[in-house]
C-alpha cells in the first residue's frame, strides 16, 4: 500500500497525466457539490419549455423602426443668391473633365472655388490628363441626403462620378469625388 501511494505521489501526480486527471476531478466534483445545493430543478423553468406564441420585443402595430423613414427626402438648403446644389455639381464636373492641357496649378485654380479646403488638399498635385473620362452622357442625378449633404450622380462616357456635396452655412461645395467605371 506504501508503495501504491509512493507511486501515485512521485510519478503519476507528477506528469502531465496526472494533473489533467485531477483538475478532472476537481472539476466534477465542483459541479456535483453545486447541483446538490441547488436543490430540485423545476421543468417549467426557463427555455426548456417552448413558448406558445412568438416573443415579440416591439410593437408590431408601432410602424417603422428603420434608420431610414420612408417618407419624402430632405430639401437641400442654399443660402440665398447661392448656386444650387446641382448647378456645383455640373461646374465641378466641368472643371474636373477640362483639365487637359492644363498643369495641375491650374486645374487646382478651376476647382478651388467649388471644393472644400479638404478635397483641394487631397487634389494637390494630381495630373489633370489622369481624369479617366472625356465627356458626360446624361444630366446629374441629385440625392438629397440631409439639408446639408447631397449625393450627385453624373453618367461618363468612361463610368460614373460619384460627388458627395456640403453645405455647411448654405455655400454648397464638393467634398468627395468618386469615379466608376461602367
Amino acid at each position: 500500500m506504501r508503495r501504491a501511494i509512493e507511486f501515485l505521489l512521485t510519478r503519476v501526480l507528477r506528469s502531465r497525466l496526472g494533473i489533467a486527471l485531477g483538475i478532472g476531478v476537481l472539476v466534477l466534483g465542483v459541479i456535483g457539490a453545486a447541483r446538490l445545493v441547488s436543490g430540485p430543478v423545476d421543468p417549467s423553468a426557463g427555455l426548456s419549455n417552448r413558448p406558445d406564441r412568438p416573443i415579440t420585443t416591439v410593437d408590431p402595430e408601432a410602424g417603422d423602426d428603420g434608420v431610414l423613414a420612408p417618407g419624402a427626402a430632405p430639401s437641400p438648403v442654399t443660402r440665398p443668391g447661392a448656386p444650387k446644389p446641382e448647378q456645383i455639381a455640373d461646374r465641378f464636373v466641368g472643371a474636373w473633365l477640362g483639365g487637359r492641357g492644363m498643369t495641375s496649378d491650374e486645374w487646382l485654380t478651376t476647382i478651388r472655388p467649388l471644393a472644400t479646403p479638404v478635397l483641394v488638399e487631397k487634389m494637390t498635385g494630381a495630373d489633370p490628363a489622369g481624369v479617366p473620362a472625356q465627356r458626360t452622357t446624361g444630366p446629374t442625378t441629385l440625392r438629397p441626403r440631409t439639408e446639408s449633404f447631397v449625393e450627385a450622380l453624373v453618367p461618363l462616357d468612361t463610368g460614373q462620378l460619384r460627388l458627395e456635396l456640403v453645405a455647411p452655412e448654405g455655400r454648397w461645395l464638393v467634398d468627395v469625388v468618386d469615379w466608376e467605371r461602367a
